[in-house]
């Protein structure tokens, strides 16, 4: 049997105006959650409070649109919030830009193209997988929540898979959706469920 060091809950956080218009955002201040995506995290503290299951600590990336959605999921558990240095790629030059006219320009090898002032993609999951491995080892024994952009859990989910870019990216994960990770001895992780949307 594997011997489960600590299961991760990734909560992607609730709408922006910039997710709703499809815009790439790595900036940390700007956007908050809109109306839209506070629904989506009452929704989602309605389905973590159904499952009554207690969680240890609740982590959250500095951003403002994902700190706003772990202070709703912390008030919630009545626990502090701890914020980790996990933020959305850095897109460089590409950022406030829409994702299908950067597509567009460069078509697919955008996905792993490094942009001007930004990270590739690989650097990218470097720096993401370096996190949570402290993370897990930070709570052996413990479930954790974890709040933070789509594209650092399809991130999660590409080292759980050992998927290549092109396939990191056919992984959609939506604002407001719950993703859930078990990471086990021997560096071996299981995904639980991907982007769940509570009704």
């Amino acid at each position: 049997m594997f011997k489960r060091k600590c299961k991760i809950t990734f909560v992607s956080h609730g709408a922006t105006v910039h997710s709703m218009d499809g815009i790439i955002c790595d900036t940390e201040k700007y956007p908050k959650i809109n109306e839209f995506g506070e629904e989506e995290i009452e929704k989602v503290c309605e389905y973590l409070e159904n499952r009554a299951v207690a969680y240890d600590k609740i982590y959250t990336s500095a951003s403002a649109r994902c700190t706003q959605s772990a202070q709703i999921i912390a008030k919630l558990f009545k626990k502090e919030i701890t914020t980790i240095d996990l933020k959305a790629r850095n897109h460089g030059e590409w950022s406030g830009r829409l994702y299908s006219d950067v597509y567009d320009e460069y078509g697919p090898k955008a996905i792993t193209q490094q942009p001007e002032g930004g990270e590739s993609l690989e650097d990218f999951n470097k720096r993401v997988s370096v996190v949570i491995d402290k993370l897990v080892e930070e709570n052996k024994g413990n479930r954790i929540i974890v709040v933070t952009t789509p594209d650092v859990i399809q991130s999660a989910i590409a080292k759980t898979l050992n998927l290549d870019p092109v396939s990191q990216f056919k992984n959609l994960i939506k604002t407001g959706t719950l993703t859930q990770i078990s990471y086990f001895e021997d560096d071996w992780s299981s995904i639980i469920y991907s982007d769940y949307t509570p009704i």
